[in-house]
């Protein structure tokens, strides 16, 4: 199949510069982006809400012991002292 796209000089100027570089055509290069778009989308629809948050999950700590069990408290507190 063939696609014809439109792009900004700005890509066309690096896509060249690109295709100096690794030696490759420009077709094959947008073939190579085009798939890993294609890829990396389709891999996100399968991905639970917890996994995209996994990395970011015990990365910070409030050196509150039991903010875990009494969150609503110390919310409604913080709240209280703010007003």
């Amino acid at each position: 199949m063939q696609l014809t796209v439109r792009m900004p000089d700005e890509y066309q100027s690096k896509l060249a510069e690109l295709t100096r570089e690794m030696g490759l055509k420009r077709s094959d290069i947008v073939r190579m982006a085009l798939r890993q778009f294609i890829e990396e989308n389709l891999k996100r629809k399968s991905i639970t809400p917890f996994e995209k948050v996994s990395n970011l999950l015990g990365t910070a700590e409030s050196g509150i012991k039991d903010l875990g069990q009494r969150h609503r408290d110390y919310l409604i507190e913080k709240i209280q002292r703010a007003s």
